[in-house]
């Protein structure tokens, strides 16, 4: 009897001793670096949203990517994806009418940020998200710093400057023995585009959709606020000024090449109105243009349907638009901001998780091959059987979703090389940094002007910058319609704000 109340009392006294641990662990046993701890205890859920079509797997995946974090950090999400046209206006909408949400991908972080719609993020950096913050390359943190010296929203690890690539079709380059790199301003591009259209009628020789392209970045160019708002300055001038870029002479010479070349037929005719990502995968298109880093080939081949090549045509520029080109950011009014940070550090440092938010599912929407490179698995049709060149059921959006450098490569036909995240390092040392790297604009006493601008923007830019239009008739009502719109007072205030940021650098 004594043996049994003895054995009794040392398990009473064992169980307070664990109850009082929990208690001062926040009662979770919580995964380090290496997440190789099981969380125990009551999760979080937080609501993410990000930018993307809404896949047919993706409760599927998100059941499974919520299994595995709730083990591992005590955190689940809800994972809510909207479409390419919608989610800008959608997220804009969720922040003026303060709704409960946590974290979302911020593609237009700087005029958000400056409103407060972001929480601050420094000290979090330094503390439960340190092992997120070392696993980013500072060019990235530097980029996307605020004026005010602080950090609002965590910056995809990727390539850091995003050059213009052109593409081609590998079997019409290699069929006329085409040497891609001589051909790097639009002018040189005309005989290439009239050759496409006598011999290979069934390509389209240029596609171009409505938000077209940055082609002024071909003189070394670059957005000082955002691409809807037509200021831009030189990227490597140190003294350069702030200029509408739809006054200067190279902005003409861009009109007149494309105007000429809509006439000429080379340009599809609905340009103006065809929205980004219209071009179907299997369209015959002869030359592309698209951003990108090394190797861009592959995935862009993938995409098409068919191998494409491509040659860069823009210097290896670091400028604040690419280094903030895919945010992602904790909602200012969150209710669970250390559970963010959590999903956050655990998305950029654990390779299972972000392979996971990428590709899917390992044997639903993948196999790894011999080489432990990703094979995908294509979509089945009603009947169970594969459907080719189709994508599978889940598709994450790469660039919006956390570190690169955790990812597994690409097989299959034309497989990314095994050492393609040493090659990134390399290439993201190798980087020029613009002169104006992490300038943001204080422009929310000019939001009437700034809105007005771009309203006029999307009246005129599409049409302009596709050909679609004459630009003698087009470019002074567009640019008197800027003036009226403010756009002379906010090209102003930006060239102070930028004098004075340089100043003080």
């Amino acid at each position: 009897m004594k043996t049994h109340l003895r054995h009794r009392y040392i398990f009473m006294i064992i169980s307070l001793i664990l109850l009082i641990t929990a208690s001062m662990t926040g009662c979770s046993l919580e995964s380090n670096k290496n997440n190789d701890v099981t969380y125990v205890g009551d999760t979080v859920n937080l609501i993410y949203y990000t930018i993307g079509e809404p896949d047919k797997d993706l409760r599927l995946v998100n059941d499974k990517i919520n299994e595995i974090m709730a083990r591992k950090i005590g955190v689940t999400i809800t994972y809510i994806k909207v479409g390419w046209q919608e989610y800008e206006d959608r997220l804009n909408t969720l922040i003026s009418a303060g709704s409960s949400f946590d974290i979302a991908f911020a593609p237009n972080y700087p005029s958000t940020a400056v409103r407060g719609s972001w929480l601050k993020l420094d000290d979090y950096l330094t503390g439960l998200g340190k092992d997120l913050y070392d696993s980013v390359d500072p060019t990235f943190w530097q980029g996307v710093r605020m004026n005010d010296g602080s950090i609002y929203g965590v910056p995809t690890n990727k390539e850091l400057s995003v050059r213009d690539h052109w593409m081609y079709p590998a079997s019409i380059v290699e069929k006329y023995n085409i040497d891609i790199t001589q051909y790097n301003t639009l002018e040189s591009l005309e005989p290439l585009l009239r050759m496409i259209q006598q011999e290979e009628p069934s390509y389209l020789p240029m596609e171009l959709d409505r938000d077209s392209h940055n082609f002024f970045a071909l003189y070394g160019y670059e957005y000082i606020v955002n691409n809807k708002v037509p200021l831009m300055v030189k990227s490597l001038d140190r003294g350069a000024q702030v200029v509408n870029i739809f006054e200067t002479k190279e902005a003409r010479q861009v009109l007149d090449t494309l105007r000429h070349y809509y006439k000429e037929g080379f340009i599809n005719l609905d340009a103006a109105l065809r929205e980004p990502g219209g071009l179907k995968r299997g369209d015959k298109v002869f030359w592309k243009s698209s951003g990108g880093g090394p190797l861009p080939e592959t995935s862009w081949s993938k995409d098409r349907g068919y191998k494409i090549v491509s040659t860069p045509v823009t210097p290896t520029v670091v400028t604040t638009e690419s280094v903030r080109g895919g945010i992602m950011a904790v909602n200012a009014n969150t209710k669970h901001p250390i559970e963010s940070i959590k999903f956050l550090n655990l998305l950029n440092t654990d390779p299972e998780i972000r392979n996971l938010f990428n590709y899917g599912i390992e044997g639903v929407h993948y196999n790894l091959d011999e080489q432990g490179q990703i094979a995908l698995i294509p979509s089945k049709d009603s009947n169970g059987d594969l459907i080719p060149n189709a994508p599978a059921n889940y598709t994450g959006v790469q660039y919006t979703q956390g570190n690169w450098f955790i990812l597994k490569t690409m097989g299959g036909d034309n497989p990314e090389p095994l050492d393609k995240w040493d090659q990134f390092r390399k290439y993201n040392a190798e980087g020029i940094k613009s002169t104006v790297l992490g300038f943001t604009p204080d422009l929310s006493k000019m939001t009437a002007q700034t809105d007005n601008i771009q309203m006029i923007w999307k009246k005129y830019y599409p049409s302009l910058m596709t050909g679609s239009v004459d630009v003698d008739t087009i470019l002074p009502r567009f640019n008197e319609e800027l003036k009226q719109a403010g756009i002379d007072e906010v090209l102003k205030e930006v060239q102070t704000q930028l004098e004075v940021w340089r100043d003080h650098k």
